[in-house]
């Protein structure tokens, strides 16, 4: 069979004038045709056109005789065994424009529709309403009234029959729920007695109605005892939904919890699986055939400007994809009232139509009316118009879209959750802003549209039934009564004991059942304060180190997941392979190559480290998946993600701040960072600027550690904030920035400042001379050469320059901005001094500071340093060449660093002033090849 679609150089009448395409025609077919059955029978000859009919007449007779069921079994036995014997038979990656499931295939519905209905009519109401009395004129706070309007029995199906909650024995579900959806469920916790009207009021306005506040889109961070999961930035529920399920999985096979009776279920929107990351993790679901995930794809044809795909059919597009991504598909077209057409004797000829149709005509078709409808859908051919000369015009008009029927949508969720060894999505077809009225249904403009007039509140009313009268209404537009039935009704009472036998309220997130676990004992630490000896050590190994040995802790290493995306072996974790095993579900059916060597790739079922290949993305949401599984589960994992720097926060910021908005805990480690150590690699590859990008999501802490035994002290303070159980705000990511340059990793000094370790800075190295004084501030690989330069201003200049070493130039500048804030709140009060000011505020001569980030990184702290302030950065593109020669060429290397710490004293009159001249001449400042800050060595 065949859909026809428009194309710009076919009109709708010229492809509605094309022959439908029958067995035994070899004729080549227009290219505006295409194969909805994926060129089944396409360009092969039909050479007995009357056995063929006998085998289709044969088909159809076990059909009616045996049922689909039977029928299925057949065509895929004839389907092997044509492949058995190598007669080629092309995949079929589409069906008809139908419903997958045949109507004597469809379970008897289990729950009371008519009450049901009720119900959901109040949820359907109060929602819009909510959104509508948003828009009051002193409020204007926006909302959507659409999404749900089309999806509440999507919902409500769910709600009523499938969803678990956190009471259910099987431990309960995870439901990504569609963002701009969110008023629906806020409606449904007001009928549940978990919201009031007040609470509803508050709708986006989160802080001038503080207590009584709803968040416009699931954000936990927000409501952290309602929302578990964000997904109004479309694309990242998907993913998230995704990597949660194998999470779900892999806390199963680890044996940290049973999950094998939890289900996550992903409520998306067609226009939303056009994002990339929509679509770019189904093979893993496939490959790990995560059967307890279900999509559900609200197909209401509607992206937020227009038609998803006006000349094509975007349910069809999809079924092939997930269908080619080794899913199973279930396509919810049509209505009940379809059947009896479907199943009449023009039904052929109807389901060619249904073919033939774009998604533009069926979006048009619910924008006018039931006498639309007969001509121009119905009319396409002289049979299907035929066909429904017994109707009216309003039965034609409520032949409904397969979404907005609870005994088809029941029928696709049984058999989603019953279906097992791969992945499922429902294709649910519906009408954006169902039951609004004209103004809203199927209209392109109704996802931006807020308000209803008193017309379309009467209207909308009427269509759901709700008792409220004209005169509430008519008395302030801007403000009509929500809705809500005593508790006494066979509404609530049938409402509340659905989700009683379900195990409880959803959505809820819940961290007070969590676990206390055992923090790391102090000797998994030591490692890091040993040092390198004699040896010379990146910090990435330092790091690696001392993250074995928290591994190796009996109480507390299985709770770490290490997440690395096929770069193990650059940083060094390679060693992880053999012990800790990479998690695959599968185990490894296959003969490793380098099976003999000591450090040979190992995958297992009970594997410990996450590997999502070259894949970024998929890496942030297994990161946000272990990360929040204190409140998913109830059981604490420590998330490690260990990525190139420079391809963190630059390509997958936005699911960092889903992650921060779902208060996930863990640790971003930022390898090969730094603009000038990884330079081999070439400008792509060189991170100068990870710390700023990291400074705009405020659940992120960051430091620039030079030593391993800071490493040390920031990673325990951080488990402890995190998992001790004792830190107010335990919601934060730690993002650690290490090298790949081998330096001589010292001993942690006896009495070093830990304090200053955590809170950004402390003295490393006091001046040994007595002279100009100077102070010298460095961050991360740059710490070497700030003592270099101490050495030469000391012997050659007679400078006396004392060294800090920086660990956080971030955290530095927030807490003086916090500082900031205190003055501005209470300006009767003496403010407090920032960190930074009160380490730098005794001591003597001009603050130069270097790093091997751009100058903003450092800039930052400029209004908490007293005195005189200069930095230096790698500002700029980073390129391919030795590390030496770009921090000269950047000149930020330590001959740099003496330079300007001259020029800085020689323009205070301390020293004379041809002396910072002669140095840049002295070190040929200006050449390249003169640079001798850094060493060869290091993976790339």
């Amino acid at each position: 069979m065949t859909v026809v679609e428009e194309s710009p150089s076919v009109t709708r009448a010229e492809a509605k004038s094309e022959p439908i395409r029958t067995a035994g025609q070899t004729r080549g077919l227009p290219e505006h045709i295409s194969q909805i059955r994926s060129g089944l029978t396409y360009q092969l000859s039909d050479q007995d056109p009357e056995e063929t009919q006998e085998w289709l007449d044969s088909f159809d007779s076990l059909v009616e005789s045996q049922g689909t069921e039977r029928a299925q079994f057949i065509i895929r036995s004839l389907l092997q065994r044509a492949g058995a014997k190598s007669v080629g038979v092309p995949m079929v990656t589409t069906t008809d424009y139908v419903n997958t499931i045949p109507v004597d295939q469809e379970p008897e519905f289990p729950g009371d529709e008519q009450i049901e209905r009720r119900y959901r009519a109040f949820m359907r109401w109060n929602a819009a309403i909510m959104v509508h009395r948003g828009q009051h004129p002193e409020i204007g706070v926006g909302g959507h009234i659409s999404t749900y309007a089309g999806a509440a029995t999507l919902y409500e199906v769910g709600f009523n029959h499938f969803f678990r909650g956190q009471d259910h024995p099987g431990g309960g579900d995870q439901i990504f729920f569609q963002g701009h959806a969110s008023p629906g469920m806020y409606a449904r916790a007001f009928l549940e007695g978990r919201l009031t009207e007040e609470d509803l009021d508050g709708f986006r306005q989160e802080k001038s109605k503080e207590g009584h506040a709803l968040p416009s889109y699931p954000h936990p961070r927000s409501m952290p005892e309602f929302w578990q999961f964000p997904t109004v930035s479309m694309g990242l529920g998907p993913a998230n939904a995704i990597y949660q399920a194998q999470l779900n999985r892999y806390l199963h096979n680890r044996g940290i919890k049973d999950t094998s009776d939890q289900h996550v279920w992903a409520f998306l929107g067609d226009g939303e699986m056009d994002e990339p990351e929509s679509r770019g993790f189904l093979q893993l679901a496939a490959n790990e055939r995560l059967d307890n995930l279900t999509f559900v794809v609200n197909c209401n044809l509607q992206r937020l400007d227009g038609p998803v795909r006006g000349n094509g059919k975007i349910m069809q597009e999809l079924e092939a994809f997930f269908r080619g991504a080794g899913w199973n598909v279930i396509k919810v077209v049509w209505g009940r009232e379809w059947d009896t057409l479907l199943e009449s004797e023009q039904g052929n000829a109807l389901v060619e139509v249904m073919n033939q149709t774009p998604d533009g005509d069926y979006q048009t078709y619910k924008a006018e009316s039931g006498a639309f409808v007969r001509e121009h859908f119905f009319g396409q051919r002289p049979e299907t118009k035929e066909m429904v000369n017994h109707l009216s015009d309003d039965q034609i008009w409520n032949l409904k879209r397969g979404g907005h029927d609870y005994h088809k949508v029941y029928a696709a969720y049984q058999a989603a959750t019953e279906f097992k060894g791969k992945p499922t999505v429902i294709l649910a077809k519906t009408v954006k802003g169902y039951g609004l009225g004209p103004h809203f249904e199927a209209r392109n403009a109704t996802h931006q549209m807020k308000k209803l007039t008193l017309e379309d509140l009467k209207g909308f009313r009427d269509h759901l039934r709700i008792p409220i009268t004209d005169e509430q209404l008519e008395a302030d537009p801007y403000l009509p009564p929500y809705y809500r039935p005593e508790a006494s009704s066979p509404e609530h009472q049938y409402l509340m004991a659905r989700r009683a036998e379900l195990g409880g309220a959803i959505p809820e997130r819940r961290t007070h059942q969590q676990k206390q676990i055992s923090l790391p004992a102090a000797k998994s630490y030591a490692i890091a304060q040993r040092g390198s000896g004699k040896q010379l050590a990146a910090t990435t190994m330092a790091f690696v180190r001392l993250l074995k040995d928290l591994m190796r802790d009996k109480d507390f290493g299985h709770r770490i997941v290490p997440i690395v995306p096929d770069e193990s072996r650059t940083f060094g974790m390679d060693s992880f392979f053999p012990t800790a095993k990479i998690y695959n579900p599968a185990g490894q059916n296959y003969l490793s190559v380098d099976r003999d060597l000591v450090l040979a790739y190992k995958e297992s079922p009970q594997g410990q480290l996450i590997h999502p290949g070259i894949n970024e993305a998929g890496a942030v949401a297994a990161f946000t998946a272990a990360g929040t599984s204190y409140a998913t589960h109830g059981e604490a994992l420590i998330p490690i993600y260990v990525f190139y720097s420079m391809f963190g926060f630059q390509r997958t910021g936005d699911a960092f701040w889903a992650a921060a908005d779902q208060m996930t805990r863990g640790f971003i480690i930022g390898a090969t960072a730094g603009r000038t150590t990884l330079t081999g690699e070439g400008l792509q590859h060189a991170d100068g600027h990870s710390p700023l990008l990291a400074l705009t999501n405020p659940a992120v802490v960051t430091y620039d550690p030079a030593y391993g035994y800071e490493i040390g002290h920031i990673m325990r303070a951080g488990i402890e904030r995190m998992y001790g159980g004792q830190h107010p705000d335990p919601n934060v990511m730690y993002y650690l920035t290490v090298y790949n340059e081998p330096i001589s990793q010292p001993a942690e000094p006896e009495n070093v400042n830990v304090d200053g370790i955590l809170k950004g800075i402390y003295l490393l190295k006091e001046a040994s001379i007595d002279g100009p004084r100077a102070q010298l501030l460095a961050s991360g690989v740059a710490v070497p050469w700030a003592l270099e330069a101490q050495q030469i201003l000391a012997t050659e200049w007679g400078v006396s320059a004392d060294v800090w070493s920086v660990t956080s130039w971030n955290e530095l500048a927030r807490e003086g901005q916090t500082c900031d804030r205190a003055g501005l709140d209470d300006p009767a009060a003496q403010p407090p001094v920032p960190y930074l000011t009160q380490q730098l505020e005794s001591v003597t001569g001009p603050v130069i500071a270097t790093s091997d980030y751009q100058r903003a990184v450092l800039e930052q702290v400029r209004p908490y340093v007293p005195g005189e302030f200069h930095t230096l950065g790698a500002d700029g593109f980073g390129f391919s060449d030795t590390r030496a020669a770009a921090r000269r060429y950047f000149k930020i290397d330590a001959h740099s660093l003496v330079v300007k710490t001259l020029q800085t004293l020689a323009k205070r009159g301390e020293i004379p002033a041809e002396t910072p001249v002669t140095a840049h001449q002295k070190y040929d400042l200006n050449n390249p090849n003169a640079g001798s800050s850094g060493n060869a060595g290091g993976d790339a």
